[in-house]
């Protein structure tokens, strides 16, 4: 089964400003194995929301929502988040301020039960650490004492720390510069490619999602504008809103 997380005709309202609804609405998503889907959208379009469901922050109001088969709602939360991780825009808020990274790390490998012994844990940790790109040296800094990207690689450490079936990635690049961001980008592709892990990868720009993700979801307003492979999508847009972010991306491209 390559399906790993399915959600149909999800809705969640926070109310209504005017005569506008605000919240998402029919939503149907699908993450595959060693696939990423991206959700891209403008600010306010719902993207967060989509991944509030999924991380169960947030229960519908409709829909339904499964992970390996089986309805969210009958995991047990150590359960469910040793299969379905989520990596923030703000790396430092996964951090306990006080802790060194390794001591957090340490912290999530007790927490879920991996590696029992210390030796073990240590070992585990130093080598998934050097894998996303950072020392020994950084590893026993505070959060507030690295770099953003040096941050967001912790970040990314840790949620892989659990081997999870579903990586959601929220505007994780959107506060570094463009080459600490081209370097995420880049160790992200690395682990989709050498993994079975599933990707949710949201963004507001268009161009980073198109050359990570496989599939695409366009969001505006809390609607499905428009979706699909990303090479479908991409080739042949068929909604305004999907054309003008494709056309904003190709002048900012011919620019450069």
């Amino acid at each position: 089964m390559n399906q790993v997380l399915i959600g149909r005709q999800l809705t969640y309202e926070y109310g209504q400003i005017g005569d506008r609804k605000v919240g998402v609405f029919d939503i149907n998503v699908s993450l595959e194995k060693g696939r990423a889907l991206g959700l891209v959208g403008e600010s306010g379009s719902g993207k967060s929301t989509i991944a509030k469901l999924i991380c169960r922050f947030l229960k519908p109001d409709q829909g339904q929502l499964t992970l390996l088969g089986k309805s969210v709602s009958d995991y047990k939360d150590r359960d469910y988040y040793a299969r379905v991780q989520y990596i923030a825009q703000q790396p430092q808020s996964t951090f306990h301020p006080k802790r060194s990274i390794e001591q957090s790390l340490e912290e999530v490998c007790r927490n879920f039960s991996l590696y029992q012994q210390p030796s073990d844990r240590k070992q585990a940790i130093h080598d998934l650490l050097t894998s996303v790109g950072l020392t020994s040296e950084l590893a026993q800094r505070l959060p507030h004492q690295l770099s953003g990207g040096e941050c967001q690689r912790a970040a990314i450490a840790r949620a892989l720390l659990i081997h999870p079936d579903v990586l959601i990635c929220d505007e994780i690049t959107s506060a570094l510069d463009v080459t600490v961001q081209y370097e995420v980008m880049q160790l992200l592709a690395n682990i989709k490619e050498h993994s079975q892990t599933a990707f949710l990868f949201i963004s507001h720009d268009i161009a980073l999602v198109s050359n990570f993700a496989e599939d695409l979801i366009v969001l505006k307003d809390g609607i499905v504008q428009e979706q699909g492979s990303m090479q479908e999508v991409v080739s042949a847009a068929k909604s305004d809103y999907t054309k003008l972010l494709l056309s904003q991306y190709r002048e900012e491209k011919d620019e450069h």
